[in-house]
């Protein structure tokens, strides 16, 4: 039986890289994806395929995914791991920078999603892996744009998985919180300085968010190698299960969103990031 084939977005950094590393380690060939090849080199071998795919670049989608049938006969999984996180306030983002944002979080991962399908129906078997957030669970000041993207990303992949399990096609969401050595955070913060200056309005909400923002990063232990070991288990689980929590950071506010009363939760939320509490 010929090895399975997975194919991952954004696999030159992060999540997506170590991904690629995890699932060539054990076995699958991989069709690492990235919007530079050059960034992916040293990746490439013998069960590995690095090929250019922009999931802003509809061809480019369809020639990467036509690359890996070629290469490996057929393509298993699909991990849609691409993305990146606006921060600032709505007010001062400019519309441009919020289409990019759901181009790239949702789009991107819809257009991979809808040219991959054909081939998994016809194979009648497949799984979509959907990297979302724990900003995909619950709502946080300065990243309303992120938020809104991985929300919508997550009742996507959930209506999905209703339309596509009949055709034995799987659908799983994976939700980590902050690992601080993928480089995410470093183009949040490119992307912060590239939009107008907030109202002097938000002074001081900014300033009250941004220091509970860097007590949330004190508590971030968890490394991208663990996140491809959830990604990992989500690809290769054969039950039911929709979502996976990757990491343990975020855990507290995912069991307060996703067990306990909408007041409770509220309250817990604004305790935090209210500074008129």
């Amino acid at each position: 039986m010929p090895n399975p084939t997975v194919l991952i977005t954004g696999a030159s950094s992060g999540f997506g890289l170590s991904s690629a590393q995890l699932f060539a380690a054990r076995g699958w060939n991989v069709v690492a994806t990235m919007r530079d090849p050059a960034a992916g080199a040293a990746l490439a071998g013998p069960g590995v395929l690095v090929e250019r795919l922009d999931v802003q670049d509809r061809a480019s989608i369809t020639a990467a995914i036509d690359a890996g049938i070629a290469r490996f006969g057929a393509i298993d999984a699909v991990i849609n791991n691409a993305g990146f996180g606006l921060f600032g306030v709505f007010e001062s983002t400019p519309r441009a920078k919020i289409q990019e944002q759901f181009d790239v979080n949702v789009f991107g991962a819809m257009d991979v999603t809808r040219a991959i399908l054909p081939h998994f129906r016809a194979r009648r078997a497949g799984t979509i892996v959907n990297v979302s957030s724990g900003a995909g669970v619950f709502g946080l000041p300065m990243i309303s744009l992120y938020n809104a993207s991985k929300f919508a990303l997550e009742g996507f992949s959930e209506s999905l998985s209703y339309e596509l399990r009949a055709l034995g096609i799987a659908v799983r969401i994976v939700e980590p919180g902050g690992v601080l050595e993928t480089g995410f955070g470093r183009r949040s913060a490119q992307e912060a300085t590239s939009g107008d200056a907030p109202p002097d309005a938000y002074a001081g909400f900014m300033a009250h968010s941004l220091k509970v923002f860097e007590g949330l990063r004190a508590t971030r232990v968890s490394t991208s190698q663990q996140v491809a070991e959830v990604i990992f288990q989500a690809t290769t689980d054969t039950g039911p299960r929709l979502r996976y929590v990757a990491t343990q950071d975020i855990l507290p506010l995912v069991t307060a969103r996703r067990e306990t009363s909408e007041e409770r939760y509220m309250a817990l939320m604004r305790a935090q990031f209210d500074p008129a509490q």
